[in-house]
């Protein structure tokens, strides 16, 4: 493929993706069942044939095949000759599964302090307020030197300054109820299987940007087929993913091809309810990340799920076929056919709510970044299994999976958890010494009256409370997302 990705063919010969102008983004869209997953897993392929790492999210399950060799068919065939594909073969591609649960794939977590107050807001779909209040409990934790690991350490931090404001000092002062209602947030989080994402050892992110021996791109397929159950979750945890590329990646300006491509499968999860400010910064992430050589690839049923100032930077554009039959729809239809650049002879309106499964309207970047006409194109069978591998076939490569000797098991840190509560720990054994001593010499004076009885007030009920819970382990370092700082 020595012009770049081949998508499929076209009355006029065959379309290739420019690999120059990948890092332009892209959009694939169309309704269900038209074919999107082919699509996708045709793109995966081709970068990864040209050594690009590949990260997906495989929201239906039906992605993992590409880690077997695709099976003979008739249909196949005739559509391998109809498109002149000469050296097609059917073969399987690198792959390494994860899954934030660790059920299906080696586990992904990150910490709190990773992911930072601003998407961590977002996760818990908090207020103005009560974002003000998680950026405080990261600032004090910043100050006191913790580290914020798991949700153990926020939920611990947010009790702490609940019950200790004044003595904290104006800087830190909260409001029960805000605190009450971020706990509150934070127990529907675990529920909803957030708290399998926080955590140590964390994901490093080299470990998605492997090759293999023969020097294909490893595709990194995400089990999401339960995480998309959770859209939230779903959305900030493949943001966070975006942000930290964005961070830790070194600016490369226009590369002669990606460094590593990113799949963002029902992206219309991303913009769901999100701020204003929110929508600014995933566009200017969006917008900025090329430079660093990273390709993001939209996947979602209508461009109108995309908002305008992020769809216009999505350069290379495959519209499989959308239904029409409410104005409404023809409406969309006709915003998603005037998004192309025109070609005599092709109806870009009619031609969407004609296409057949398997079809598509495609224009790519071309030289200057110029996007080509748009052409009714037939796409490309894939050249892995179209479809599931099955779990023993999944076992098998996670079992020769290197990411599974760093990731498997989980381990618990001295964070800000442990050093909370032994430092209540000792404030109570302070306390508790005081009052010893203070009741001996009460003893030696004369009663007339006897004692007064000593009430337990609600400060010292909360730090024993917390002091028969501490515990202890290992630290790691703070860092920050870049939202963290780009939000400030």
């Amino acid at each position: 493929m020595t012009e770049g990705i081949l998508i499929g063919g076209c009355p006029t010969g065959q379309v290739f993706l420019n690999p120059r102008y990948a890092n332009r983004h892209g959009l694939v869209a169309g309704a269900t069942g038209t074919g999107k997953t082919v699509t996708l897993q045709c793109l995966a392929e081709g970068f990864s044939d040209l050594g690009i790492p590949v990260f997906l999210a495989d929201v239906k399950g039906d992605i993992s095949g590409m880690s077997q060799p695709g099976k003979p068919h008739p249909k196949v065939d005739e559509r391998v000759a109809s498109i002149g594909i000469d050296n097609y073969r059917q073969q399987a591609y690198p792959v390494a599964f994860w899954d934030l649960f660790g059920k299906k794939g080696t586990p992904i977590r990150s910490t709190v302090s990773e992911m930072g107050p601003q998407l961590l807001s977002r996760l818990l779909d908090l207020n103005e307020t009560q974002e003000s209040v998680i950026t405080l409990v990261f600032e004090f934790a910043d100050n006191e030197g913790m580290l914020l690991v798991d949700l153990a350490d926020l939920r611990t931090t947010l009790e702490y300054l609940g019950n200790h404001s004044k003595e904290l000092g104006a800087g830190f002062g909260v409001a029960k109820a805000s605190v009450n209602a971020i706990l509150r947030r934070l127990l529907m989080l675990e529920r909803e299987g957030g708290k399998h994402f926080f955590g140590e050892p964390a994901l490093q992110l080299e470990d998605f940007m492997q090759r293999s021996r023969d020097g294909r791109g490893v595709i990194n397929i995400l089990a999401a087929d339960k995480l998309i159950m959770s859209p939230r979750v779903y959305s900030t945890f493949l943001l966070w993913l975006l942000s930290e590329l964005f961070e830790n990646l070194p600016e490369l300006g226009d590369p002669e091809q990606p460094v590593m491509v990113f799949f963002f499968d029902e992206a219309h999860l991303l913009f769901r309810d999100a701020p204003k400010a929110l929508l600014e910064k995933i566009e200017q992430v969006v917008r900025l990340i090329r430079s660093k050589g990273v390709g993001v690839y939209f996947i979602s049923q209508s461009p109108g799920d995309i908002p305008d100032a992020v769809l216009a930077q999505l350069g290379n554009r495959v519209q499989h076929a959308l239904r029409a039959y409410t104005p409404k729809e023809q409406k969309v239809v006709k915003v998603a056919a005037q998004s192309f650049r025109t070609n005599p002879s092709v109806d870009t309106f009619k031609a969407i709510t004609e296409l057949g499964v398997g079809e598509a309207l495609v224009s790519t970047l071309q030289d200057k970044g110029i996007p080509s006409k748009v052409e009714r194109v037939l796409v490309r069978p894939p050249q892995s299994r179209m479809g599931k591998a099955t779990m023993a076939e999944r076992q098998a490569l996670l079992a020769s999976d290197i990411n599974q000797k760093r990731y498997a098991k989980a381990y618990d840190p001295r964070s800000a958890h442990e050093i909370l509560l032994e430092r209540t720990a000792a404030r109570l054994k302070q306390q508790e010494e005081a009052e010893l001593e203070k009741r001996a010499t009460a003893a030696e004076k004369p009663s007339s009256k006897g004692r007064k009885r000593t009430r337990e007030s609600a400060g010292e009920a909360f730090m024993k409370s917390m002091a028969r819970a501490a515990g202890s382990s290992v630290g790691r370092k703070l860092f920050r997302g870049i939202l963290g700082s780009l939000l400030k």
